[in-house]
This record gives structure tokens, C-alpha cells and sequence, in this order.
């Protein structure tokens, strides 16, 4: 797992030190040093047997480091304390070391004196010096005795590290002796150790003084060494000198010298994301195409990869036998335009259009002199989701051509380097391949065939000769190839090549023949003595090998893939806790008992199976996938595979190839019911995608609310409203947004009823005249002051100008979709943009720019958008997947619209469009911009883009294939005083269509040659252009385009139809508003924004929650959870409620349970019914699925078994008199806690009878531990037990005792040691894991780890690995109140338990090393562990 390799790599970047270079100015790798292990002890130490000087030293050698070192913090005289760090060497004399200790600290007496501080305390040199004398004269080796010698607590009188100066720079390591602590400082990597320092003094190097330039006299640095020692502080004296030495060392600045390699790549700043930046190749296409950017696509490829994506596009629609051949060109040339061209999906959609079209001619009947003498019947051939689907299929196929590559490179070396002989199977079906599966089939057959030749090979690449020594490493089919018992699989009397025959005819062509001898008899004669020594391995051998050479024959393989893919039906297994769980109305019940499935069924219910994978994965069900008559599969493959014989002998045989065909269907429905999993997983993840962006793009394909006095595409004058939650005193706010989209002014009153109130609000909507006024909210009161607002429209008669002259209309009040104001109001974004407004006006202000612009806003979101809901399942897809979904929707849109870039450079909401424009990306967005801001913000003509302006020194911003993509959809207006401003860059025409566009306009205007010359001489090119305006485009529709067409497809070869409509459609109304009409939110749509449900889930006849809010004889007022008022009638009420009066039964505020009987999603009003016949009987979620797919059996089962269990449990249980007690069975008191802290619990009643109570208490993450307490003492069978009993051993006077003594006391323990740096998150996996990526990391060096025992509540697992090739240990800790217990051993604390731990693995590790001292086992009992034992275990 990824955060497994990260810890593991954090772990040992600490030990790679570093040399400050002061010539360079920058850090350099120190060379690493050999870990010294020292070995030599005096003559006088204590004896002990050979081998424990040899286990001492092999166990010194795999986990301690003697040249560990030290943390040290150093404390400055303002009191600041440095992080420093302090090498312990080992030198040769331990007495040399203590005397330049002493001598150190001598001299640090005299500097506190001579400042006046006073004297040192000694306490800490005392004990330094005894354990110096105690190290000369204890005269033992250094070896497994003490290989835990730095010990967490410190000895009686000894400084902590705090009192040390350490402080909490010093990790605090309870294994140093597993793990070498490598750390080093700044200074001490500049500066060395004190001994590196005075060999540099006395050997003449280093920096020198200048005393004379400090004003000092001579021999004062001398005096300065004998008080302050080993001039440490020469450096701060020629800091002054050194300061401009030290800048011209000092190598440029760069961004990574400054951020974090994860902000710098959040940021898009990495050299990689620069790289794309500046490349001439489409953003989304570099990032797409990364994997494959070595690929080089052939001519040959390309003509295959586009019959390829054509038959999968025709395998999905129907079309006319006459346009297959014209769909397959289409999509070719298509795949040519992604391909070689580098064109981008919306540039070929629009700038491309003629090749999408087939365009038939139809002769007209009657013939008009000067009219076509024919009609044109266009169809469209592909539509702009077709080219994103080209698109992704072209991503498949160049990894399927990648793969294809290696396959085939990998069989010519064999055949060139290792002479294999041709396989013709194999080179026939490596030319036909055209799936992934069957490419990973032949891959599986050739390392299956050729094992030992691949081995072989790769030894021949890595070192230019094959040295595999006889059997090194051979598998077990390996072994049977090269060994006698091959024979007996020959003896079988048919090959995997005449079966495979058999099984793609489907016919009995090869026959398989009888040996002479039966075959037992037959596998005396192959035994082998090393592998196979007796009969009966050698023919399971035999049979394992023909059944593995059956199931690895890709034409098998093929066939059986076929079957399982058409044949296979899905089975669902509810498990127990599904039973218990999934009940008629949860969500995973319409596929609960589901079976026989078949696979075509799931193509209408994507959804379905997704949600069937994630009930799997929370444990509610299983998956199974199996053959639909799967008999008549092996019936037929039997028949393949038998003789025709009739003796005893062939009857034998028979029965040995009929299991060989056990064993490989076995093998095969492994394959491929993981294979089907996944692929139906990536359809339905497709289809949802698909339906997603179908969605969003709706959405986003929305013109600004357009009311009757304005054209569409114009932004209106709008104000919106909200109240909020509507809650009694909540205000009501409001903010007004002109045609500019400034926010002018903003309102906040209390109420509309109230008449002063709603004179302000009239006053203020009078003066700033809106187009419409928006309406939005949290809650179901927002309809009310929808309707406060219709009414004082009307009574005010608040009216705007409609599409007349002279006509008036009332202004609209409409409700506004919100769901991205409730993302934006409280966001950080949002108070950037409007600081000084309180949240809900930052909502009305989202409101209003949603009705000018709803694309604007959501692009505004980012990757914020995956928050929206667009489908029901979408939380079923990969973040990755739905994001480019969304995007995808993005990118047509915007791309539609285009995007005005001067305006981009002063309005980050334009800003936001750019990146999804075509050729450009969030990379490339950012360069233009930040190129056209330096350049003064704004650019006069599209060719700037590519051509730079060198009169004013602007420099080109985007590539020649870059701007071919983007530049039709870069919206430049064409401003008429400007000389440099070009008419056709403010229309969609792209710049190489210009000229046709000028000669479409001197067509016209009926200029000749000369007339075009004159006019571009004086005016320019756009001159003929201008003139055209001014005359009136609408001399263009007298042009015959048809005629225009057929002469550029004559001359030029170029499809210019479809190009010159729109350059046409663009003179006569420039970037024309092409998005649909503002969409109005329907009933359920605003029903489902102010309540939150849907018709899914809220309904007629569904049984709700109310509470009454009214109570008389005559009816009750509720309100459902949702916000929905409800009324429920005296009829409706239960005859027990009628008879003792309403008022008498019920009360305010009461929750009651009401089915609904009408629900008004308009006034949001329902009927609701308490008569229990009703309640009893509600709408239930019907499941309809065709006959026989559905285990009603099973069901009827599980259903009789529950009812028996909710019966026991549903008995007369005791209550106990206390806040925790609770009437929960085990399951319930889970369920309870799931969402609480650690330590919170339950008391319940137990099932061992009426003196037991139990507890259950939350450890962790699905994580309980249930208590048995016996009760003692008690004075009835109702009261509880004076003396409460845990486990035999713990005694409590009381409930009250027993949590805060037993339960919080073990919960605090939990707490400590999964604060500790030790315990890893996570399962024993993880951990595991984590444990061998750090040892992988640190070969040479041990660790261990803690996790809560997930199998046994209650339990920590302490893992273990002494070393990398060691196994890896585990031990069980038992949590106690008070302590933890490790091997029958308590311990109070984590840092006793870790010396524990470390003590005893010491003892245990010498005892074992010993002759006939025993082993132990690195895994206690119960607790297996992969490894076994650890490096001390038995041999």
C-alpha cells in the first residue's frame, strides 16, 4: 500500500546524511560509512561459551549500530533552544574519551563562572563518570547481553532527555536496539565531530581569523579556545567577512528549493507539468498519452486500429447497409485527425465537421433553369460522444499495441538468441490478436511453453551468456518437462493441440489413444525418484501438467472465454449479516435473494451491479458468477477428450482424462469469473459515466435567463432572494446583480408580512429594475416567500418591457437551482470574493450569477464539481473516472461558447473557462494568461497568439498546433476603430478559413480582382470584410455555397460544406448564442432542492416520522422530518385516540409514526393516516425480475429463522436503573456505538442467564469487546449483585465502578500505546506490510510495530523482523485495566512494555543461541504469523 511505502521511505531518509559544500553553496550526499561493530573486550571480562560469541556477534550484526548517535538540543543565552545532534563514537581508548569529556566540562565551569551563571550542576557527571568506570572495569563484551542498553527509562538519578536539553527533537525510540537511530545536524555535517575539529585546528585547515581586521590583539583567539573551547565560535567573528563570499557561492533560487515536491506538484510546478506546458502538443493529449510516448504508430496500425474502433462503434448501433462503408471512412479519417494531426475533439467537431457527414445527392424531378438540378440528403455519421469514444478507444488500443510489441519482441529473441523453432499457432494467432485478453493469453503460453528459455533469455540480456545452473529454480511444470514423467503425459494419448481442435469445431476430430497398459501400471514405468518417487505422484503430476498445458492453450482459453462470457448467470449468497440487515426497504433488497441472472440483464441496470459489488465489499453479500448449464460444458469437453475404446484399460484412461478436464475447468472458472467481475465492473462504470456527463452537460448547456425584452445570450438585471433555514426570525436577504454582473446593493428585512417590510423591498426592487427576481433556500418555508414575492409583484404591479415596444410584462419570480450556491457560500473562496457579506448573502450572490451565467458558475467549482449529484450511483464510480466524465461535458460546452481571452486576463470567472478550451489545459491556461498579463492584458488579433507582436516585443503564447486547436474558440470582438482588430477573430471561423470567409464576401458584394487588391491595399486584409458589414450580410444568403463546396473538393481535395454555412452563419451574427433556453426547475426538481427527497424515497403509502404540532378533537397538524406540513383527520386517527379524545392522546411535540395517504409536491402539503391497518401495510419496494430469479425459497427460509430469532430477543428482558443500560442485544449495542468515541459503552442484559449482565465497549473502527459480568450478591432476580465479577478476577462494588476501573481504565491504555509512534493503523496486514517495506528499505537493520488485534477485542499484535531475510514474529498483548500483559508478564506503561518486550526477546534469543538451550517461537500460540519463529527460533 502506498502510505506503507511512504512510512518505510521516511523511515530511512533520515539516515542518508548530508555535507554542506561552501564552495558550491549547496548540500551534497556524505559518503555512507560500513556500520563498525567492535568486537574487542579486555582480557579480565567475563567468559562465556563460543557460541555465545558467535550468536553475539551475528545478532550485533543484524541489529545494533554502535556508531549510533545522539539527539541534542543546545540552549542560547536568550533562552532559544537549537536542535542539535551529538555522534557518539566509539573510540580506541575508552579513557581518552573520558578525559576530553572532563576536560570539556571543565571548561564549561569556567565559562558560568566567568559570566556569572555560577556552577553546573554535577548530578548528571557523577553518574556519567560511574558508568565510565563501570564500562573499564566491568571488562564484557558488548554482545547479546546489552544489545538493549539505551533503555527508554532512565536509571535512579539519571536526567530525562528533557533535562538533558534534548528535548522533542530526539524520536522516542522504545527498539533502539532494532533500529539505528542515524541523525545528524547542520553544524555538525559543516563543522565534523569535536575530534574532526581539533585535527583540523592543530593540522593548520580551516577557516583563519583575521584578528587585526576585528580588532583584536595577538594570541586572543588562543585565549578564546582555552576558555570557550575548540573555537566553535569562529564562524559568528568572520560571519562579516564571509557574507558576500557566501552569496557568490549561493546558486540560484528555484521553486523546489522552496515548496514541498507535493505542493509544488498540487500547484502544477513540477519539471514535468513545465515540460507540458511548453510543448506544442495538446495538454489533455500529453497527459493521456504518457504511458505510451515512446509508441510509434505505423501507417499499417493506424489502418488496423480504425477497422478496429469501427466494428466496435457498429457492434453498438444500427446503420444502413449503404453508410457502413462511408461510418468506416468516417472513422478513419477521424482517428487520423487524433492521431497524426494532434486535433483535439471540439476542434474536429467543429472545424471538421464535412468528414462527420455523408452527404448524398437526390436529382429533383422537375428542373428550374438557374436552380441545382438536384437535393441534398445529409447524415450525420458520427456526433461529438462518438469522438470521445474514438478517443478513449484509441488510448485501449495503443495499449494493446504496447503489449502486442512485447509479445512479439519477446518470441523474436527466443527464436534469434535461443533457436526455438517456429511455433505457427502462436506467430498465426499473434497477427489476428486484437483484444487484450487474448494478447495475456499468448503471454501466459509463452512463459508457460518456454519457462526456462524465457529465464534463460533474461540471463542472456543481463549478463551476454546463459549460467543457470541444472534444476536452480525451476518451477514444478518445469521439472516435469525436463524429467521422466513428461512421458506419462504423453501417455495420455492426446496433446492440448488436438483437444484445443476438437473444442473450436466443436466437433470430435482428434481422437485420443489407449496405451497397452492401465494407468497405474503405466506410472510405474515414469517414477522418478527425486520428484515423483512412487506411482501415484507421478500420474498426479502428469495430470496437473496436461490439465495446466489445456488451460494455457490460447485456443482453449478463447473458446472457454466465449462461454463463460455468454453463458455465465450471477448468484447472490446474502450473508448472515445481510439477512439480519437488508430488509424490504433497504436499497441492496432488490438483488438480496437474486440468482440465475444472465449477464445481458445488467446492461439496463448498471447501477444494479455496481451496487452489488459495494454490498459484497461491506459484507452483506456475495458475488458468484457460474456457468448456466455448466453439465452440458463438460459432457462435451469429456467427449473431446476420451477414447473410443471399450476394454478395462480404456475405461481407465477415461477416467484419468475426464479429471484432467476437472482440473482445468476449475482453473478456467477462477480465470474467468475475476475477469468477468472486472470487466462488467468497467461497463457499468462506462455506462454511469456516460449518463453523468449526458447530465452535467445538460446542465451546463444553458444561455443566461433570458427575459422577453432581451436577445438570448445577453445577461440580465437580477435580484434573488433566500430566508435561509426559514426558521421564526431568520431574515430574509437579498442581492442585486446588474447587466455588468456587479453587485450593486443588498437588502435584509424580517418578514414580508409585515407592510414596512415589504414597502422597503418594493422600494428597492422599483429603483434598481431587475429582469427577474430569484428565489432559493434551505428549507420548505423558502416556497412561502416564493409566493410573498409572486404577490408583491402583482399587488405592486412590478413589471419589465417585453418583446413589443411598448409592451409590459410583470417581472417573473422564479425558483434558482442552488446546488452550487450551497457550495460556494461558505467556501473560502466565498470570502475572498465578498468579505464584508455574512454567509447568506455570499448565497444570494452564488443565486444571482447562476441565473446570468450557469456555466460561469460551474466552472468556477473546479474538481469541486464531483460534489454535485448527478446520478444516484455516481459515489460507485473512481473519483478519476467521474471527473472525466465531467470534464468531457465541460470541454463541449465550453468550447461551444468560446471564451472572450482579453476578458480572461481581468476576470478570474472567464479565467476558470479557459483551461477546458481546446489544445489548452490548466497548465497552458495559466501560461497564456500570465504572458498576455505581462504584455499588457490584452491582444489585439488571433495571429498574435502564434506570430508575437515584434513591434511592441510581445513574444508568441501559444505553439503553431497548439493555437491550429484553440484559436477558433479564442473570442477576440471585433472593435470597429481599431485598425489591427480583425472582424472574423470575434466569430467562430477559424483562421484558416479566412480567406474563404473574404472571398465569400467579395463574391457578395460583386468585387473583382482588382476591386479585393485595392480595398486590402488601403484597408487591410479585414477591409473587404468591414465593407461587407456595412452593405448588410444579408447579401450572403444569395450566395450558392453548393457550387463553392464542389470546387474547393475538385481542386483542393477539401470538404468545405458544413465550413462555409458556418462562416456564413458567423458573418451574419458573430459567437450566435447557441446554448438552449434557462432552464426553469419543475415541481419535483424544486420539491427535491427544498426537501432533500425524492420519489424514492418519500412517496404515498410510505410510512413516515411526524411530529404533531396541533392538537384538537378534530384533526392533528404534523410535520414530516422533511419540512412538510401534514394534516391528519379524526377518520384517519385509531378508534382508542377517537374514543378518549385526540387532545387527551396525543400532545405537541410528540413523534408519531403516520402513513401517507396524498402527498402535494407543489404546496408541499400531505394527508397522513395513524390507524394501525394502514401503518401496518406500507408501500413496499417491489422488485420485479423475470420468473425464476429469485430464491424465494431461500427467502421464506431466512425469513421463518429470523422471525424465531427476533422472537427470543423481543422476550421480557430486566431493565437496569442506569444512563448506559440499554435493551440491546449484542448486535444492537454495536450498531449503537458505531458512531462514538473509544471507551463509550453499553450495559445490556446478557443471555447466560439472569446473574449476568454484559458490557460492551468500543475499542476501535468496528471494533467491540463484550464483557461478561457476574452479578454476586444479589437480593432479587430484578436488583443487580452487590459484587460485580470480571473474568474471575476483578472485583466492583457497582456498575459506576466497573466503567470508570475496568472499562475507561483499559481505554486509556488503548489510547496510550495507539499514540505511540510504534502502533501502525490499520490491520495486521498493513502492518505486516509496513514492517517488510521497512526492512526492505533498511536491510540491515530491525523493527517492530504494534495494531489492534482485530480477530480478538481487546488484544494488541506486536510484530516483529530482526533483519530482512528474517521472518517475521508475532506476539499478543493483552490490555488490562491498569497495564499491559505480554507473555503472562504485566507491564504499566507503554514504555516498560517496550523495555519488556526487548529484554525478554534478548534472554530468549542467548538461550536459544545455546547448545540444547531450546528455541522459541517468534508467534504465540493463536497467532500465526507467515514467518514462524523469529531469527532465535529452532533451525
Amino acid at each position: 500500500m502506498d502510505f506503507i511505502i511512504r512510512e518505510a521511505s521516511m523511515e530511512t531518509g533520515d539516515e542518508e546524511e548530508e555535507e554542506y559544500d561552501e564552495e558550491l553553496g549547496e548540500a551534497k550526499p556524505k559518503p555512507k560509512k560500513a556500520a563498525r561493530v567492535t568486537t574487542d573486550f579486555d582480557d579480565s571480562s567475563e567468559e562465556e561459551s563460543d557460541d555465545d560469541d558467535e550468536e553475539a556477534a551475528r545478532v550485533r550484526e543484524g541489529f545494533i549500530v554502535e556508531d549510533g548517535e545522539e539527539d541534542e538540543d543546545e540552549e542560547l543565552e536568550d533562552g532559544t533552544v537549537v536542535k542539535g545532534q551529538r555522534k557518539r563514537k566509539r573510540r580506541r581508548s575508552h579513557k581518552d574519551d573520558e578525559e576530553d569529556e572532563v576536560l570539556d566540562k571543565e571548561d564549561f565551569d569556567l565559562m558560568m563562572e566567568n559570566t556569572g551563571e555560577g556552577s553546573r550542576d554535577t548530578k548528571g557527571e557523577f553518574k556519567r563518570l560511574k558508568r565510565g568506570r563501570e564500562e573499564r572495569h566491568r571488562q564484557a563484551p558488548r554482545g547479546l547481553i546489552d544489545i538493549f542498553a539505551d533503555e527508554e527509562l532512565d536509571a535512579p538519578g539519571e536526567l530525562d532527555d528533557d533535562d538533558r536539553g534534548y528535548g522533542n527533537n530526539r524520536r522516542a525510540d522504545e527498539f533502539d536496539g532494532f533500529i539505528e537511530n542515524d541523525s545528524s545536524e547542520d553544524e555538525d555535517r559543516r563543522m565534523g565531530s569535536g575530534d574532526e575539529r581539533i585535527a583540523r585546528r592543530r593540522s593548520g585547515h580551516g577557516r583563519r581569523v583575521d584578528t587585526d581586521s576585528l580588532g583584536l590583539r595577538d594570541g586572543a583567539m588562543n585565549d578564546m579556545e582555552e576558555i570557550f573551547g575548540l573555537g566553535d565560535y569562529e564562524d559568528a567573528l568572520v560571519l562579516d567577512t564571509g557574507v558576500a563570499e557566501m552569496e557568490e557561492r549561493t546558486h540560484e533560487l528555484q521553486l523546489k528549493d522552496v515548496f514541498e515536491p507535493s505542493e509544488l506538484e498540487e500547484r502544477l510546478l513540477t519539471d514535468e507539468d513545465n515540460a507540458i506546458r511548453h510543448r506544442d502538443e495538446p495538454e489533455r493529449y500529453q497527459i493521456a498519452r504518457k504511458p505510451f510516448k515512446d509508441l510509434q504508430v505505423t501507417p499499417e496500425q493506424l489502418a488496423e486500429e480504425g477497422q478496429w474502433i469501427a466494428n466496435a462503434l457498429l457492434s453498438k448501433r444500427v446503420i444502413h447497409e449503404e453508410l457502413e462503408e462511408p461510418f468506416i471512412e468516417a472513422v478513419k479519417r477521424v482517428l487520423r485527425f487524433f492521431v497524426v494531426d494532434n486535433y483535439e475533439v471540439p476542434f474536429v467537431y467543429h472545424q471538421r465537421r464535412d468528414y462527420l457527414i455523408h452527404v448524398t445527392k437526390i436529382p429533383r424531378r422537375t428542373y428550374i433553369e438557374g436552380e441545382p438540378t438536384y437535393d441534398l440528403q445529409s447524415e450525420r455519421l458520427l456526433h461529438e460522444k462518438d469522438l470521445w469514444f474514438i478517443l478513449d478507444m484509441d488510448l485501449k488500443f495503443r495499449a494493446l499495441l504496447t503489449r502486442r510489441n512485447s509479445l512479439e519482441k519477446l518470441y523474436d529473441s527466443l527464436r534469434t538468441q535461443l533457436k526455438i523453432e517456429p511455433d505457427e499457432m502462436l506467430e498465426e494467432r499473434m497477427r489476428t490478436a486484437d483484444q487484450m485478453e487474448l494478447i495475456q493469453d499468448l503471454f501466459d503460453y509463452v512463459h508457460f511453453r518456454y519457462q526456462s528459455e524465457v529465464k534463460d533469455l533474461a540471463l542472456v540480456e543481463e549478463s551476454g551468456a546463459a549460467r543457470r545452473r541444472p534444476n536452480a529454480g525451476k518451477s514444478i511444470f518445469e521439472r516435469i518437462r525436463a524429467g521422466r514423467v513428461y512421458g506419462l503425459v504423453r501417455a495420455f494419448g492426446i496433446t492440448p493441440t488436438q483437444f484445443a481442435t476438437n473444442v473450436r469445431s466443436g466437433k470430435k476430430r482428434e481422437f485420443a489413444e489407449d496405451p497397452n497398459l492401465p494407468p497405474h501400471e503405466m506410472a510405474d514405468d515414469f517414477v522418478d525418484d527425486t520428484d515423483f518417487p512412487v506411482s501415484e505422484m507421478a500420474m498426479a503430476a502428469a495430470k496437473k501438467m496436461l490439465a495446466e498445458e489445456i488451460f494455457m492453450n490460447p485456443v482453449v482459453r478463447e473458446a472457454m472465454r466465449r462461454e463463460w462470457f455468454t453463458e455465465a448467470v450471477i448468484h447472490i449468497n446474502p450473508t448472515e449479516k445481510g439477512v439480519r440487515m437488508i430488509d424490504e426497504q433497504h436499497q441492496y433488497y432488490a438483488f438480496k435473494y437474486l440468482r440465475n441472472q444472465r449477464l445481458s440483464a445488467i446492461a439496463f441496470e448498471p447501477e444494479k451491479f455496481l451496487k452489488m459489488l459495494k454490498a459484497e465489499n461491506d459484507g452483506f453479500v456475495e458475488v458468484m458468477f457460474e456457468l448456466d448449464n455448466s453439465g452440458r460444458l463438460h459432457k462435451d469437453l469429456y467427449e473431446y477428450i476420451v477414447s473410443g475404446g471399450f476394454s478395462e484399460v480404456a475405461d481407465a484412461w477415461n477416467v484419468e482424462r475426464k479429471e484432467v478436464v476437472d482440473i482445468a475447468m476449475a482453473k478456467f472458472g477462477e480465470l474467468f469469473r475475476g475477469s468477468l467481475r472486472d470487466g462488467l465492473r468497467t461497463a457499468c462504470e462506462d455506462a454511469i459515466a456516460a449518463t453523468v456527463s449526458q447530465v452535467f452537460s445538460k446542465r451546463l448547456d444553458q444561455a443566461p435567463y433570458k427575459p422577453k425584452n432581451l436577445e438570448l445570450g445577453e445577461l440580465p438585471r437580477v435580484f434573488t432572494f433566500s430566508n435561509g433555514q426559514g426558521e421564526w426570525g431568520d431574515a430574509i436577504v437579498g442581492v442585486f446583480l446588474d447587466e455588468e454582473g456587479r453587485i450593486h446593493t443588498n437588502i435584509k428585512v424580517n418578514d414580508l408580512k409585515d407592510e414596512a417590510n415589504k414597502n422597503q423591498v418594493y422600494e428597492i426592487l422599483r429603483e434598481k429594475r431587475p429582469d427577474v427576481i430569484g428565489v432559493s433556500g434551505f428549507s420548505v418555508q423558502t416556497n412561502r416567500l416564493y409566493e410573498d414575492l409572486k404577490k408583491l409583484v402583482e399587488e405592486k404591479e412590478l413589471t419589465v418591457q417585453d418583446e413589443h415596444e411598448d409592451g409590459r410584462a410583470l417581472c417573473e419570480v422564479i425558483f434558482v437551482n442552488d446546488e452550487v450556491a450551497r457550495l460556494y457560500y461558505n467556501s473560502a473562496r466565498a470570502k475572498v470574493d465578498h468579505p464584508e457579506f455574512p454567509p447568506l448573502a455570499r448565497y444570494c450572490c452564488a443565486l444571482a450569477r447562476y441565473v446570468q451565467s450557469p456555466l460561469l458558475e460551474y466552472a468556477a467549482l473546479g474538481k469541486d464539481i464531483v460534489g454535485l449529484t448527478f446520478h444516484s450511483a455516481q459515489s460507485l464510480l473512481r473519483p478519476e473516472r467521474l471527473w472525466k466524465a465531467l470534464e468531457t461535458a465541460m470541454v463541449d460546452i465550453v468550447n461551444l461558447t468560446g471564451v472572450l481571452i482579453n476578458e480572461a486576463v481581468r476576470q478570474p470567472r472567464i479565467a476558470n473557462l479557459l483551461p477546458y478550451i481546446a489544445g489548452l489545459g490548466p497548465r497552458k491556461a495559466s501560461h497564456v494568461l500570465k504572458i498576455m498579463s505581462s504584455c499588457g492584458g490584452k491582444i489585439a488579433t488571433r495571429e498574435q497568439f502564434v506570430l508575437g507582436d515584434p513591434e511592441k516585443r510581445q513574444p508568441s503564447i501559444l505553439g503553431p498546433k497548439v493555437f491550429e486547436n484553440a484559436a477558433s474558440f479564442l473570442n477576440i470582438p471585433f472593435t470597429k476603430n481599431d485598425r489591427e482588430s480583425e472582424y472574423l477573430d470575434g466569430t467562430r471561423v477559424h483562421p484558416e478559413a479566412y480567406e474563404l470567409g473574404r472571398k465569400m464576401a467579395a463574391d457578395a458584394l460583386d468585387f473583382d480582382e482588382e476591386d479585393v487588391a485595392h480595398i486590402v491595399q488601403n484597408a487591410g486584409k479585414g477591409g473587404i470584410i468591414n465593407r461587407l458589414i456595412k452593405a448588410g450580410t444579408e447579401r450572403l444568403n444569395e450566395l450558392i455555397l453548393e457550387e463553392y463546396a464542389e470546387e474547393l473538393e475538385k481542386n483542393f481535395n477539401q470538404r468545405k460544406r458544413a465550413t462555409l454555412e458556418t462562416i456564413r452563419a458567423e458573418l451574419q451574427q458573430p459567437y450566435e448564442e447557441l446554448r438552449s433556453k434557462f432552464v426553469r426547475l419543475g415541481v419535483d426538481e424544486v420539491f427535491t432542492m427544498l426537501t432533500g427527497e425524492t420519489k424514492d424515497t418519500l412517496d404515498e403509502k410510505m410510512v413516515v416520522a411526524a411530529k404533531i404540532r396541533r392538537v384538537t378533537d378534530r384533526y392533528l397538524s404534523a410535520r414530516l422530518d422533511c419540512g412538510i406540513e401534514g394534516n391528519i383527520s379524526v377518520d384517519e386517527m385509531p378508534s382508542a385516540a377517537v374514543n378518549t379524545r385526540p387532545v387527551n392522546f396525543y400532545s405537541v411535540g410528540q413523534t408519531i409514526q403516520a402513513r401517507i395517504e396524498s402527498l402535494s409536491r407543489k404546496t408541499f402539503y400531505c394527508e397522513l393516516s395513524l390507524r394501525d391497518e394502514k401503518i401496518r401495510m406500507p408501500n413496499r419496494n417491489m422488485v420485479y425480475v423475470p420468473q425464476g430469479e429469485w430464491d424465494d425459497e431461500r427467502e421464506e427460509k431466512d425469513k421463518a429463522r429470523m422471525a424465531v430469532t427476533n422472537q427470543e430477543q423481543t422476550r421480557t428482558v430486566r431493565v437496569i436503573k442506569h444512563p448506559l443500560f440499554k435493551t440491546y442485544n449484542s448486535r444492537q449495542a454495536e450498531e449503537f456505538l458505531a458512531g462514538r468515541a473509544r471507551g463509550d459503552a453499553v450495559i445490556r442484559p446478557s443471555s447466560n442467564g439472569p446473574d449476568h449482565i454484559a458490557v460492551t465497549w468500543k475499542i476501535g473502527e468496528n471494533i467491540y469487546q463484550h464483557i461478561d459480568v457476574l452479578e454476586l450478591d444479589k437480593a432479587n432476580e430484578f436488583t443487580v449483585g452487590k459484587t460485580l465479577r470480571v473474568q474471575g478476577k476483578y472485583s466492583y462494588s457497582d456498575l459506576d465502578e466497573l466503567i470508570v476501573n475496568h472499562v475507561k481504565a483499559m481505554a486509556r491504555k488503548i489510547d496510550d500505546l495507539c499514540n505511540n509512534s510504534k502502533f501502525q493503523t490499520g490491520s495486521r496486514k498493513d502492518a505486516e506490510q509496513w514492517l517488510e517495506k521497512y526492512c526492505e528499505a533498511n536491510p540491515k537493520r530491525s523493527s517492530y510495530a504494534f495494531c489492534l488485534d482485530e480477530k480478538k477485542p481487546g488484544y494488541f499484535l506486536l510484530l516483529f523482523k530482526a533483519g530482512l531475510k528474517s521472518p517475521l514474529g508475532c506476539w499478543p498483548v493483552r490490555v488490562i485495566p491498569g497495564a499491559y500483559q505480554l507473555r503472562d508478564t504485566s507491564y504499566p506503561d507503554v514504555v516498560t512494555l517496550c523495555n519488556g518486550f526487548k529484554t525478554m526477546f534478548t534472554h530468549m534469543a542467548v538461550r536459544s543461541s545455546r547448545p540444547g538451550g531450546g528455541g522459541h517461537s517468534g508467534n504465540s500460540s493463536g497467532n500465526n504469523s507467515s514467518g514462524g519463529g523469529g531469527p532465535m527460533g529452532r533451525r
